[in-house]
């Protein structure tokens, strides 16, 4: 585990930043670009695996976004309950980009975790 602001960081999450990594935006930075993909880490101790990945698309700023779904408004129920911190690191190379890219990326980022095994993703719909 890699410890990262008083919480301490799965083994696979080296997984998750190569496969995210993999994928890149068309139009980040673009003029127009004002979306974001966002990376929030999970914690629920009741799981066997008791870590995992939220994915999101936001227009707003995602430090924002994340505060908004902790503090219930329009929120993902599983980062109201179990989100510990955004990982932006994963993501940074992606953002901002187009609206319509950030729709492609969160279903895609979400699958990628998936497919490197990330035990528990929620999100990228």
């Amino acid at each position: 585990m890699v410890a990262t602001a008083n919480v301490r960081l799965p083994a696979w999450i080296a997984k998750a930043r190569a496969a995210a990594l993999a994928l890149c935006a068309t139009t980040r930075g673009v003029r127009g670009a004002k979306h974001f993909v966002y990376v929030a880490l999970m914690e629920d101790a009741r799981r066997t695996c008791r870590f995992g990945l939220y994915v999101g698309e936001t227009s707003r700023d995602p430090d924002l976004r994340f505060d908004q779904h902790k503090s219930g408004y329009k929120a993902s129920r599983f980062v109201h309950r179990f989100g510990v911190l955004l990982l932006p690191d994963l993501v940074a190379h992606l953002n901002p980009l187009r609206r319509w890219e950030a729709k492609e990326l969160e279903p895609a980022l979400a699958e990628e975790f998936r497919r490197v095994g990330v035990p528990w993703v929620e999100g990228g719909h």
